[in-house]
């Protein structure tokens, strides 16, 4: 193989006279080191936001949640939610409640998904309420006692009708609503909204909806729009009193060790809650996107991956070249004992010294592109619109190993029917007229 690849190295330094040869092989070797490179920095961008996007999702709901079938709630809650707490891989147990609500301010009005909870263990399983930005979450503890003024410390300067309404509202339970919701109602902090029920309660006049009214204590900004423009937090017992439940939640929610055992998990939780539950995981809720993602990257991987197939015809077109211009050569080597099987592997070694030099240069600027752009933030994004402020950069090794393996079998391929023809070549034909 020393001779083969000795040999080979040869060819590829051209003389001047043989310079448009030596050109297309450059030009082949950036051609395969710009696919390479393309498909590391787009593979690295599709990861990026596959991880924003599920990080963002994991913080904002929970792994599993268990609920019961054909049932108005579960009762027994907190003595199941204690002991399904300890199975294995749980991290995290809270109850929490949703309903779908009408929520209004004045002439705006808009339907929205109201969950009930307890936001010591809320905050254990989902992370929507750490992304409070204006305002105090804190307002939902069940031992917040709603405060009012003490009529022997109102301001003196404050009229008794004003400080009746300042009671009023003060004395009113909290709600935390998304920041595109509150824009579209035109609610501040401070605000009171008003949330009605669509279930209602019987009366002697019928059917009547039940509302109660809530005060604006703080605003999230998830940067998921479907939870900021439609989800709202209050305490559990102040959604259990408007729904009319009782002591009932609809749901349990768990954090798990391990997110990507979370089917197993739910399988385990099930089994251990009774026939009548059925437990949900965040893979099969977010199914749908997790597949058009997927679909993304294989989409870019074909696309940019035409790059490369461009690069191989490139290497098929300067091997092909170079077989014409060493016609001669090769007949000589053959007149001297060179196997048709050397003379094969000779321009095989030359466009896999092409293939693979350029694959080389392509990993190297392809992960070191990938990592400036995550570490500076090289291209940025408007937040309003991408909910994130630049494109996040997430090259992975085994997307590299992928693309190197594809690049240099493709510029093998390229290579299969030159080498065959140059070693077809007979002596005596080629060197007739010399």
């Amino acid at each position: 193989m020393r001779f083969e690849l000795f040999v080979a190295t040869r060819y590829l330094r051209a003389k001047r006279r043989q310079a448009v040869v030596g050109l297309v092989a450059i030009i082949s070797i950036l051609g395969v080191a710009a696919g390479v490179a393309s498909l590391i920095i787009a593979l690295a961008i599709n990861n990026g936001f596959r991880q924003d996007l599920q990080d963002r999702l994991l913080g904002s709901t929970s792994h599993v949640n268990l609920l019961r079938v054909e049932s108005d709630g579960i009762r027994d809650w907190k003595s199941l939610l204690q002991r399904l707490g300890q199975q294995p891989h749980v991290v995290a147990a809270a109850p929490a409640i949703y309903e779908q609500v009408l929520v209004s301010r004045g002439a705006r009005a808009r339907g929205a998904v109201l969950k009930g909870m307890i936001p010591s263990e809320e905050g254990r399983v989902s992370d929507l309420l750490k992304s409070v930005k204006t305002g105090s979450a804190e307002a939902l503890e069940e031992a917040t006692l709603p405060t009012t003024l003490n009529p022997q410390k109102k301001e003196d300067n404050l009229p008794d009708s004003l400080s009746a309404v300042h009671d009023r509202v003060a004395a009113m339970p909290p709600i935390v609503l998304g920041k595109d919701m509150a824009t579209d109602l035109g609610a501040t902090v401070g605000s009171v909204v008003l949330v009605t029920s669509p279930q209602g309660e019987l009366t002697p006049f019928g059917m009547v909806p039940k509302y109660i009214r809530f005060r604006v204590t703080a605003i999230f900004d998830s940067g998921f729009y479907d939870y900021d423009s439609s989800w709202g937090f209050v305490r559990l017992s102040d959604a259990q009193q408007l729904f009319g439940l009782g002591d009932v939640v609809s749901v349990l929610e768990f954090k798990i060790d391990d997110i990507y055992r979370a089917p197993e998990v739910a399988k385990q939780l099930e089994g251990a809650a009774g026939k009548s539950f059925m437990a949900t995981q965040w893979m099969e809720q977010n199914k749908a996107l997790f597949r058009a993602l997927r679909l993304e990257r294989l989409v870019t991987f074909i696309t940019i991956g035409l790059i490369v197939f461009v690069a191989a015809l490139n290497i098929l077109i300067s091997l092909a070249m170079m077989v014409m211009e060493k016609t001669k050569d090769i007949a000589v080597l053959m007149s001297m004992g060179t196997k048709q099987a050397q003379i094969r592997r000779i321009f095989i070694l030359q466009g896999m010294l092409v293939g693979v030099v350029g694959t080389a240069l392509g990993l190297l600027l392809g992960f070191a592109l990938s990592w400036a752009g995550a570490h500076y933030h090289l291209l940025s994004l408007s937040a309003e619109v991408y909910s994130i402020d630049y494109v996040p950069f997430a090259p992975h090794l085994t997307d590299g190993v992928i693309v190197a393996a594809i690049a240099v079998v493709v510029s093998f391929l390229a290579t299969l029917y030159p080498s065959s023809s140059a070693a077809r070549i007979l002596p005596a034909e080629a060197l007739r007229y010399e």
